[in-house]
């Protein structure tokens, strides 16, 4: 069987481990393509495996001999599941190979912003605490999270992971899900989530049900100290409202790894707010991670080769 690779330098620049995939077979690797060049190196291919490709119905019709698509991820979403299904297409992703990764950056984001760090290290580097008068100084302000409320949008691997962490660390911690789990913590509906939450964390797939869930109305109801935090996907976020919210002092800070448009367009309404901290949809990308999720993705292609699939998404 013919495997291509779409999107490598998504998940690598060289820097891990692609012998689990090349071990596969015949492998052909590409970096982004143009969307209408993406079909002209997929004629002859059996296997594809993408991260953010489109592959809808246009794309689909136009392969062949395909069989099964592998994401290097866990959302989905840019996959035409339901099309696939129906032209036979076993579309497999990869759960939970970044829980620990994401929950991580959800508590670099939240240190971060409890800290200042950042404006601390350039105040030292600038020169304040050579000309300071005492032994120390805080013209910034620092806040503690000990017993702050963290609530967690969605209690999926990742929400659990976060949960667990912030406990740890003293927060109170409420939930609001669509299913109530078993678990430790108090969970609550979303608009008390909304009311209640000193910092507010996503971790809930992008779905008609989820698409804008952070919108004028739900912001409307946090308090103005309130902080927003997504790691998720940019489309549960209105990057229009939230902007509104930010520079009115309707909430205090965002701290965003995804946008709804990546990589960042030119007409991203965030650019430029001050309020807002932005990194590029790293939370997964520790060197760790990346490895396993090869891993993870040529384990998934072995067991289809062998009949035995797993992970598939389109049952």
């Amino acid at each position: 069987m013919k495997i291509t690779v779409l999107d490598k330098i998504s998940f690598t620049i060289g820097d891990i481990d692609l012998s689990p995939l090349d071990s596969l077979g015949n492998v052909e690797y590409y970096d982004v393509l143009p969307k209408d060049k993406v079909h002209t190196v997929l004629q002859d291919t059996d296997i594809v495996v993408c991260n953010k490709t489109v592959f809808d119905k246009d794309l689909i019709v136009k392969c062949p001999k395909l069989k099964y698509i592998g994401l290097t991820a866990t959302g989905y979403n840019n996959i035409d599941i339901n099309y696939a299904k129906e032209r036979g297409i076993a579309v497999a992703n990869v759960p939970n190979y970044s829980t620990v990764d994401v929950a991580q950056h959800v508590f670099a984001f939240l240190f971060y912003y409890a800290n200042k760090i950042d404006k601390y290290d350039n105040s030292v580097k600038d020169g304040d605490w050579l000309k300071s008068k005492t032994f120390c100084y805080f013209d910034t302000p620092i806040i503690e999270l000990f017993n702050k409320t963290l609530g967690i949008v969605g209690y999926g691997n990742i929400g659990k992971k976060v949960a667990e962490i912030a406990s740890a660390i003293g927060m109170k911690v409420i939930v609001y899900s669509r299913s109530k789990k078993d678990s430790p913590y108090t969970f609550v509906d979303k608009e008390t989530l909304f009311k209640e939450s000193d910092f507010i964390t996503l971790h809930c797939p992008l779905t008609p049900d989820t698409e804008k869930l952070i919108n004028a109305s739900t912001l409307s109801l946090m308090k103005p100290s309130a902080v927003l935090i997504n790691t998720s996907r940019g489309g549960v976020i209105d990057e229009y409202a939230l902007k509104d919210a930010l520079v009115s002092g309707k909430i205090k800070h965002a701290l965003l790894d995804v946008l709804t448009v990546e990589p960042m367009s030119k007409d991203c309404p965030l650019i430029g707010v001050e309020n807002v901290t932005l990194t590029p949809h790293i939370a997964w990308a520790p060197v760790e991670c990346r490895q396993r999720l090869v891993e993870i993705v040529a384990k998934n292609i072995t067991a289809f080769i062998s009949g035995k699939p797993q992970n598939i998404v389109n049952n």
